[in-house]
């Protein structure tokens, strides 16, 4: 298929775990008007349609038990997609005044997100604690604006190189930028487990949003994951990947795969998005599709209670 932007996003529950914590969605945004009576011959209760203005894109990896990371990562992004359509001003125009304010919805949004995973679980004690990531991308171009909390990922490929534009909220991390650990040895450390900053949760510190901002370029290419994928694949691997294959949904199933090989530890989400070489709003075809296949169907949960800030052992 061939688009501005061809996204894909695939779910496996991997090789180890009985279900799956993770979700993702993909979306574009666009106004729409809900069509009543007229005198037009169009078709009552019909939506008619304007030019795509945005889209968007989220991971999210639950935890706390088979019953509250599903519920905790899939509650995230329900809640985030319902407040984002009825109180954010997607489709301004954006000037350095209003992209500020733009920047702290998003923030104040996350947070209230937080509170609503946190109440949640207090109301429902068999998901008490549950927290999840939570890793969005909303591009209206060329400005792309990554929000983010937990250790799920988000990557620009750029003319051969990888750049993470998310940091990983984990122990470990902190560790290692204040010099208690070598980098090399973070991935492997007990403290890679360990994140300090979730949806949701037990701790009473409020949560921080981490927001990116940054100028794509056409060909530019980005790729949303959680830690079942990104445990496996360094830079190298990622580039390897992306030349290897002709297609967004082969250079996810790729790395789905490739995740699986390395042993399948956990749940594997992953969200390529490809835009094009002469990519340009405008004259875009507001009928094109984003291709959106899940290749794993939830299964039904169970709680195991865990600690929500505390991964199992991988």
């Amino acid at each position: 298929m061939m688009d501005e932007l061809v996204c894909f996003g695939v779910t496996d529950r991997g090789l180890k775990r009985e279900n799956n914590q993770d979700a993702f969605f993909i979306g574009r945004l666009s106004k729409s008007i809900l069509v009543g009576a007229n005198s037009l011959d169009l078709t009552v209760d019909s939506r008619l349609f304007g030019e795509i203005r945005g889209y968007l894109m989220l991971v999210a990896d639950g935890m706390g038990g088979h019953a509250g990371g599903a519920k905790a990562s899939r509650m995230a992004i329900d809640f985030l997609i319902d407040r984002l359509l009825n109180n954010v001003h997607w489709f301004l125009r954006f000037s350095p005044e209003a992209e500020a304010d733009f920047v702290k919805s998003l923030q104040a949004l996350l947070v209230e997100t937080h509170h609503q995973i946190q109440a949640e679980g207090r109301r429902d004690q068999s998901v008490s604690g549950m927290g999840t990531t939570l890793t969005m991308t909303y591009t209206v171009w060329p400005n792309l604006y990554v929000l983010h909390a937990g250790d799920s990922r988000c990557y620009l490929i750029r003319d051969g190189y990888v750049e993470q534009l998310t940091n990983d909220h984990t122990m470990a991390r902190r560790l290692v930028e204040a010099g208690g650990i070598h980098p090399k040895d973070a991935v492997n450390s007990r403290w890679s487990n360990v994140l300090w900053n979730v949806l949701g949760g037990k701790s009473q510190e409020e949560i921080q949003a981490e927001v990116r901002q940054v100028k794509l370029h056409p060909g530019d290419r980005l790729m949303l994951c959680t830690d079942g994928l990104h445990r496996y694949v360094d830079n190298d691997v990622i580039l390897k990947t992306f030349d290897d294959c002709e297609s967004s949904e082969e250079a996810c199933r790729r790395f789905i795969r490739i995740a699986n090989d390395a042993g399948g530890e956990d749940n594997i989400t992953v969200i390529v998005a490809q835009f094009a070489d002469d990519f340009s709003r405008q004259g875009e075809d507001p009928q094109r599709q984003v291709d959106v296949r899940p290749t794993d169907a939830l299964l039904p949960a169970t709680d195991v209670s865990l600690p929500a800030t505390d991964r199992p052992s991988r």
